[in-house]
């Protein structure tokens, strides 16, 4: 994925780079992928095939039984999740930039201009609307609402059934930041959501209001581009606790009542976190994978060998953290040390979006638009 410096308002102001670790990367060469012996197999279960992501990110939305992917040019489709079978396929006469968002009756994605689209299961579109700027988040569905963030600053709130507008929230851009595809996390009555510099807000799911603000990290240092601290990831919860990570800054947790920190860790990520009953997992943005004791922020291991491999968030699949790379590469670690326990290709291309976790196994979407459903046999 490039990173892009935005100024307020999203006018570019810098180049975008050929990797996510600015211009000195450019020198430098990935990690060759270690030769080990792998403790587990890991399969494709199923793939399926649905176009280029273009610039966006786009993440495979699934239920029980089926997958819903995108891509750049518009197009939508339901798969079957066993089997990678086609089931149905839309084309939208506009380009998009993200999705899918799946939630009990709908299927939602967006566009560049703001464009909000809004699909039942069976592929018809139930109905259509503008938010005020370009879209790169997944959109959140529940049953009763549809949260979109746009590129913008703003989080809007809106009716499921109709696509009306419920409220919106906004908040101030920093003078420079990083486009990215950081979206939200809804979890019981609240819409948390994390910032340009470095703050993380909880939102009351019913009206917008604030609950709490929190500083994942504090800005430093003399230039515009050495104060950049945006939380640039989802932030992630176990129900008690939740943390989220900043680009150039920290990894922190808060109790997610109250927004009172528990712990913090300097650190600095880019595609984000994973939670379980025990650890905190993240990577890091040259391409370490840690694992830090969700409780205290102590150091349980680190995983160095991936560097420079342009990592995807983690996922969290039975005994092993999942990350894809640049080169289309699925990586198994170890939770317990972080040991390589397998790993598996894809068609090549990066992988962008972090794994998502179905019923069924891992589901991996590309660059190029492949779908691959992985199991451990």
């Amino acid at each position: 994925m490039a990173v892009l410096f935005l100024a307020a308002g999203c006018a570019s102001v810098g180049e975008v780079w050929d990797d996510w670790f600015g211009t000195s990367a450019r020198r430098e060469v990935p990690a060759p992928l270690l030769e080990f012996t792998p403790s587990v197999r890991v399969a494709v279960r199923a793939k399926a095939q649905i176009g280029s992501a273009g610039n966006a990110v786009f993440v495979p939305g699934f239920t029980q039984d089926a997958v819903f992917a995108a891509a750049a040019d518009g197009r939508l489709a339901r798969f079957e999740l066993a089997t990678g079978r086609e089931l149905w396929q839309v084309k939208l006469k506009q380009r998009l930039s993200a999705g899918v968002g799946v939630g009990p009756k709908l299927v939602v994605v967006a566009g560049p201009k703001g464009e909000v689209f809004a699909y039942d299961h069976d592929g018809k579109l139930v109905w259509q609307t503008r938010v005020s700027s370009e879209v790169l988040a997944v959109p959140v569905v529940t049953q009763d609402s549809v949260y979109v963030r746009s590129l913008d600053g703003r989080i809007h709130a809106l009716d499921a059934a109709t696509g009306q507008r419920r409220w919106f929230y906004q908040r101030a851009i920093p003078a420079l930041t990083v486009r990215n595809t950081a979206g939200l996390l809804v979890d019981r009555n609240g819409v948390f959501a994390g910032f340009g510099g470095g703050k993380l807000v909880a939102l009351e799911a019913g009206t917008g209001t604030v609950a709490w603000e929190a500083t994942v990290a504090q800005p430093r240092g003399v230039s515009e581009l050495e104060r950049i601290a945006d939380v640039t990831s989802n932030p992630v919860t176990d129900g008690q606790l939740i943390c989220a990570a900043a680009f150039q800054g920290r990894v922190a947790c808060f109790d997610i009542n109250t927004g009172a920190p528990v712990w913090g860790r300097e650190l600095s990520s880019f595609t984000g976190v994973a939670l379980d009953a025990r650890n905190l997992y993240v990577t890091e943005a040259r391409g370490a994978l840690h694992a830090f004791d969700k409780g205290s922020g102590a150091s349980v291991w680190k995983q160095d060998k991936l560097a420079l491999r342009q990592l995807s968030g983690p996922a969290l699949y039975r005994g092993y953290v999942v990350v894809g790379d640049l080169q289309g590469q699925v990586h198994f670690l170890s939770r317990e040390d972080g040991a390589f326990a397998a790993r598996i290709a894809t068609d090549g291309s990066p992988i962008r979006a972090t794994p998502q976790v179905t019923p069924q196994g891992v589901l991996v979407q590309t660059l190029k638009g492949g779908l691959y459903l992985l199991g451990l046999d």
